[in-house]
């Protein structure tokens, strides 16, 4: 029987480094990793030997912001279908969103979905509670320990997880001690411009008009208030999707990571499209915060590039067909994502957008840390086998029948990626294997050393 995996002469990419090397995993851990070749007396018996010649290994990545529907709208997505998706795109672990039906704002409302996780996800997993007005006494009972954070929307939501009381969010930055992650726009000023849109368009207004109507001014006005408050009470927040030019100057990259208490996320699809793409793809890209002009979209790289941004995601939301179908005002926003973010990002890196090792850092090592995760984001010995094997060599043009998606339809259809993933490992179980998937084993509960 197989103790675990010796995947050998491989180029790794860990710690801003890259070599030719071997790793080996026992169970669930990375048990050995050797620089250059494997000494002569290592034994490979009881190991199933993985012949990495010509591919990159990665540590598994982590997406901060995924929202994959469970409870209650199962018809987009579910805790099955989803990480499906991400293990097949080289995530091994998520932090998933609480606007589902019923929201996740209670503590029992949040331990059914670990229960559901727990049963049918193949990826590891964590769950963030969702703020609204009224539920101050459940974010202060949420360990920090085993839950990733609390999750509010300081613009327009879905169900009841609009914090738009001046109080509540007042309360919330003043005596949560949880990481705290921002979903900010500012709701008055999206009305005043869809109000002005609406005046010029009347009920047909063009999805080209979405990053008028939810504009840089809205993002920045709702983010920078957050800013002043956090360092007004000493709050740890998180801002998520960073959309804008303007917004990246709120945030630090003259200190290390571990002392900053305001931290930023920026999302693949506010990476890879423009404006210019509504034309083309319409509501396939309508997302919240909206995709914006070339000019922001660069900033925001050029942020991943020198620090102000702290980490990648997705932001993974996914709906319909026929719900994106509907026009402006009744079309949902979001989309699916979470199977060719990597491959999105390896893109850029060929075009010279990016570099590998910058991905590794800011997709999986920059998460960990910032989340304290316990154990992974990295390929060291004694942490979890979270490993993800790609071939940079090997095109893969996305079709829609290779998605794995509930909705059934990907922003990145017709697109021809240069690299793709050839194996995806979760705590040392090979779940992903040209795929092929082995659903024996399903992932683990995420715990954070806080």
């Amino acid at each position: 029987m197989s103790q675990g995996y010796i995947i050998k002469n491989a180029l790794i990419f860990n710690e801003g480094k890259r070599f030719r090397g071997s790793l080996k995993t026992k169970g669930s851990f990375i048990e050995k990793i050797f620089e250059g070749d494997i000494p002569p007396d290592v034994s490979l018996r009881n190991y199933e030997v993985i012949d990495g010649s010509g591919k990159w290994l990665f540590p598994g990545f982590i997406d901060d912001q995924v929202h994959f529907r469970e409870p209650g709208l199962t018809h987009k997505g579910d805790l099955y279908t989803e990480p499906k998706a991400a293990v097949a795109g080289g995530i091994t672990s998520y932090m998933e969103m609480p606007n589902t039906n019923p929201s996740a704002t209670t503590q029992a409302l949040l331990a059914d979905k670990y229960l559901i996780a727990s049963e049918k996800s193949l990826a590891n997993y964590s769950f963030y509670i969702g703020g609204n007005n009224t539920n101050l006494d459940q974010l202060l009972k949420t360990d920090p320990k085993t839950v990733c954070g609390v999750k509010l929307f300081l613009g327009s939501s879905t169900g009841n997880l609009l914090v738009d009381s001046c109080e509540s969010v007042n309360n919330i930055f003043r005596e949560v001690k949880a990481i705290i992650a921002l979903h900010c726009e500012d709701d008055p000023s999206i009305a005043a411009n869809k109000a002005r849109i609406q005046g010029q368009y009347g009920s047909n207004i063009p999805l080209s008009m979405h990053p008028v109507i939810r504009d840089a001014e809205a993002c920045y006005k709702s983010s920078s208030k957050a800013v002043e408050l956090a360092e007004k009470y000493g709050t740890r927040i998180h801002v998520l999707h960073i959309s804008t030019a303007r917004e990246t100057e709120l945030f630090r990259n003259d200190i290390p990571l571990r002392e900053k208490k305001i931290t930023s996320e920026a999302c693949v699809h506010h990476l890879w499209f423009t404006d210019k793409d509504y034309e083309r793809l319409g509501a396939a890209i309508k997302w919240n915060p909206a995709i914006k002009s070339e000019a922001d979209r660069d900033a925001v790289r050029d942020a991943i590039r020198n620090g102000r941004i702290d980490v990648l995601a997705t932001d993974h939301a996914p709906h319909t067909i026929a719900e994106k179908k509907n026009p402006y005002d009744s079309c949902p926003s979001g989309g699916p994502l979470v199977q060719h973010a990597l491959q999105a990002l390896l893109e850029m890196c060929f075009e010279g957008v990016f570099t590998p090792e910058l991905v590794v850092e800011k997709y999986a090592h920059r998460v960990a840390d910032l989340f304290q995760i316990d154990r992974r984001g990295y390929l060291r010995e004694g942490y979890f086998a979270d490993l993800v094997l790609v071939n940079p060599a090997h095109e893969e043009n996305v079709t829609e029948d290779s998605l794995l998606y509930k909705c059934g339809w990907s922003p990145f259809t017709g697109q021809k990626f240069r690299s793709s993933v050839e194996k995806t490992f979760v705590n040392g179980h090979l779940v992903y294997n040209e795929g092929i998937f082995d659903e024996s084993r399903m992932g683990m509960r995420m715990t954070f050393n806080r």
